[in-house]
């Protein structure tokens, strides 16, 4: 399974293999390391937030007061999950919502 395109990236880019945000036609290492880490800083912060919304999805979807909730298996296969992951994505959905955020990342 390939990570899903960035939408910043030029799409002949995409297309080649070697190539990733440009880093690789950089000769100085200090201006590699500091774009590269950059990238990670972004790529982290990217996977925490969708992180959040993949667990306020998967609570809204179990949410017992909703007529077509999904079950647990259905939820887990559907997001590629173990079902103990998709219960603990859940629980963490809901301990969002909970703390009253209505957007991931809203909560500090």
């Amino acid at each position: 399974m390939r990570p899903a395109q960035l939408l910043f990236e030029p799409p002949e880019a995409v297309a080649d293999p070697e190539h990733f945000f440009d880093l690789e036609s950089m000769e100085d290492p200090r201006e590699l390391l500091s774009r590269a880490t950059e990238l990670t800083l972004a790529f982290r912060a990217a996977a925490d937030r969708a992180t959040e919304f993949q667990a306020l999805a998967a609570a809204q979807l179990s949410d017992p007061s909703r007529f077509d909730r999904l079950p647990l298996a259905v939820l887990a296969e559907q997001a590629e999950w173990t079902e103990d992951y998709a219960r603990k994505m859940v629980e963490f959905g809901r301990s969002l919502m909970r703390s009253g955020s209505t957007l991931p990342g809203d909560m500090d």
